[in-house]
């Protein structure tokens, strides 16, 4: 590498620290303002957005601020290489101590690169989540038992992995739902261990989770559901012997979000741009499984 081009890296990484250096006293600020808030209306209410995607990086620090909580450490897989995700301002701001997995070895060593990676402690691997290796893939971080909080967002087999974790029990779980099945159905997709979104269906929304089988599963492993983003695309549940008077159960379409992110694709793969109930309307036919009776069902 020639001088100028070091010189210009060197620029560069010093500038992105000082960026992340602002984003997280801002983060500090809001922080401060939205832990001061006792009732809320929703979760809109106390959202902000640091290193998430949407505005959980506030409901999150609401929560945590709220809860009585035995365990300051999170696991969150899914997380591609970091710079965008619910529980790096965690990290960063909080201190608490990180397990993340992704099935890209080429993001797990970008992560590993980072100036975070060495500043907190962070714990990573490279592996393709799946029923059948999560409760091992836990076990290998040292994990059992209470957790402070999981996040599941692996764009396919959420429902199923969180049905099969077995080893620690989160206080605080958040799960990606997929809004474009609607509040009334509990179905999910089918579980194919090497389940891969983009090649699922051409449209990209086929994945996941409906809101109410995910809102189920949790009441039935003992999870209160407690309200979505208001992005539409993540759910929050507590876990119910550390819920309090404050921060109250909802039904499934009392606490339901239609999304209104335009992700969805043609066939040549172009944006399409379309909202609402055309999206479910590209995937009728599909199968999926109502998870009270266990049959396939067609959407």
């Amino acid at each position: 590498m020639s001088i100028l081009k070091k010189r210009v890296a060197a620029l560069e990484g010093q500038l992105k620290l000082g960026l992340e250096a602002q984003k997280l006293a801002i983060g500090k600020l809001l922080t401060d303002k939205v832990v001061r808030l006792e009732k809320i209306r929703s979760f809109e209410d106390v959202e902000f957005q640091i290193f998430s995607q949407f505005g959980d990086d506030g409901i999150i620090q609401w929560l945590i601020s709220k809860l009585d909580l035995t365990q300051k450490n999170f696991v969150e897989f899914g997380v591609e290489d970091y710079r965008e995700s619910n529980t790096r301002f965690l990290l960063m701001n909080n201190n608490w101590v990180g397990y993340i997995i992704d099935g890209s070895d080429d993001n797990i060593n970008l992560i590993r690169e980072s100036e975070y990676y060495w500043k907190y402690e962070l714990h990573t691997r490279a592996a393709f989540v799946t029923r059948e290796n999560i409760n091992t893939l836990m076990s290998d971080f040292g994990l059992a038992g209470d957790i402070g909080l999981l996040h599941i967002d692996i764009d396919g087999n959420d429902y199923w992995v969180w049905k099969s974790l077995e080893v620690v029990s989160p206080e605080i779980l958040i799960l990606e739902y997929n809004s474009v099945f609607g509040a009334e159905r509990a179905v999910t997709i089918p579980y194919n261990a090497d389940f891969q979104r983009t090649d699922s269906h051409y449209s990209n929304l086929y994945f996941g989770a409906s809101l109410k089988a995910l809102c189920e599963l949790s009441n039935n492993k003992g999870y209160a559901f407690v309200g979505c983003n208001s992005a539409g695309n993540n759910a929050y549940f507590v876990r119910k012997d550390k819920l309090i008077p404050g921060i109250r159960e909802l039904l499934p379409q009392e606490g339901y979000v239609q999304s209104r992110f335009r992700e969805s694709r043609d066939e040549e793969f172009n944006l399409t741009y379309i909202t609402g109930d055309e999206r479910l309307d590209m995937l009728r036919g599909m199968d999926v499984v109502d998870t009270n009776t266990g049959e396939l069902v067609k959407l």
